[in-house]
C-alpha cells in the first residue's frame, strides 16, 4: 500500500456502491465519470482488493466491498460529524491566530483558506507570518506562531528533531532542476554528482530547496557548488534567466519557463516532496487549530 486512502476515494466509493452506477454517483458528486474511475482504482489498488463486479444491472459490491462499505460509511460520519462539532464551535471563536505562510499564496490555496476561516469564525484574527518553510517548526517552537505551512514535512535533518509536531499532508509535488537556456549540452548526461560541479545559485538551511538537494548531494558524496544565495523563488528565477546558474523549481513553473523563457528543464530526475501544515502535537485539537485542519482538508480534498 503505497498511500492512504484520501476522503474523495471513500466518498466516491460510498456513493458508487448506493448508486450501483458511475455514471450517477459523478452526477451526484458533481466529478466527471473517469475522475470517479480512477478514485475507485486507486482505493482498490490501495486495499488490494477487488470491491465490485459488473454485472446486467451494473455494479454490484463483492463480498470484500460490502465489508469495506459499513467502514467506509463510519469513517465519512465521522468526519461529518467532527465538521458539525466545528462548526457548531465557530461562533464562540475569537482571539488571533498567527498563520506561518510560504512560497506564493495561490500555491497554498490560502486565499480560499482565510476566506473560509473567516466566515466560518468572524470573530477570529488571522495573522500571517512569512518566512522559508523550515523557519516554521522552529517558531512553532518557540511560540512566535499557532500554525503554519511547510513544504517536506521531514524534520530529520532541523535542529527541531524529535519536536512534538502534529503535520497533515494537504498535498504530493515534485521540484525540477532547471539551467539557463542554450545549457542543454552542459546538463545532458549528467547525474546528481555532475550536476553538483555546475555552477549553482543557493538557497539558506530553512529552505526546502537546500534541504532536498543537499539530501541528495549528500547521498552521492558530491558538493554543490553554490555561486549564490538568494531567498525568494523570483530571485532565484530571474538569476536562472540571467545565465548565473542552477536551481530547483517546482514542475509547474518549471514548464512554464522552459516554454516561455527557454529555459533548460531536466525533467528525468525530480525531487518529491509535500506540501503540509504543521501544528503543535498538544494544541492540534485547540478550537480555532481544529477547525482550521478541518477547513484545509475539505479545501484539498474537494469535498464540500
Amino acid at each position: 500500500m503505497k498511500h492512504p486512502a484520501d476522503l474523495r476515494s471513500l466518498h466516491s466509493f460510498v456513493t458508487v456502491a448506493r448508486e450501483g452506477n458511475v455514471s450517477r454517483a459523478a452526477a451526484l458528486l458533481h466529478l466527471t465519470q473517469p475522475a470517479v474511475s480512477l478514485q475507485l482504482k486507486r482505493l482498490s489498488e490501495y486495499t488490494g482488493l477487488v470491491l465490485f463486479r459488473r454485472t446486467a444491472r451494473g455494479l454490484e459490491l463483492t463480498r470484500d466491498g460490502e465489508t469495506l462499505l459499513k467502514k467506509a460509511e463510519r469513517v465519512l460520519e465521522a468526519v461529518e460529524e467532527f465538521s458539525h462539532a466545528a462548526r457548531r464551535m465557530t461562533g464562540t471563536l475569537s482571539g488571533t491566530l498567527r498563520i506561518g505562510t510560504i512560497v506564493d499564496p495561490d500555491f497554498i490555496r490560502l486565499g480560499r483558506f482565510l476566506a473560509e476561516l473567516l466566515e466560518a469564525a468572524p470573530g477570529l484574527q488571522a495573522e500571517l507570518v512569512h518566512g522559508m518553510s523550515g523557519d516554521v517548526p522552529v517558531r512553532l517552537q518557540r511560540g512566535e506562531i499557532d500554525m503554519g505551512f511547510m513544504l517536506d514535512e521531514s524534520l530529520a535533518d532541523m535542529p527541531v528533531q524529535g519536536a512534538p509536531f502534529h503535520h497533515q499532508t494537504l498535498t504530493r509535488f515534485r521540484y525540477l532542476v532547471i539551467a539557463p537556456a542554450g545549457w542543454e549540452r552542459r546538463v545532458a548526461g549528467l547525474g546528481w554528482a555532475g550536476l553538483a560541479e555546475l555552477p549553482w545559485v543557493g538557497t539558506p538551511p530553512a529552505s526546502v530547496h537546500h534541504r532536498l538537494l543537499e539530501r541528495r548531494f549528500r547521498e552521492t558524496g558530491a558538493e554543490q557548488n553554490r555561486v549564490a544565495l538568494v531567498d525568494q523563488e523570483p530571485s532565484m528565477l530571474a538569476m536562472v534567466r540571467s545565465g548565473v546558474g542552477l536551481s530547483l523549481c517546482r514542475e509547474s513553473i518549471a514548464l512554464y519557463e522552459k516554454q516561455a523563457n527557454g529555459l533548460v528543464v531536466v525533467e528525468d530526475m525530480p525531487l518529491d516532496t509535500t506540501l503540509a501544515v504543521l501544528v503543535p502535537e498538544t494544541r492540534r485539537y485547540e478550537p480555532a487549530i481544529n477547525l482550521s485542519l478541518v477547513l484545509l482538508s475539505r479545501i484539498w480534498t474537494g469535498l464540500p
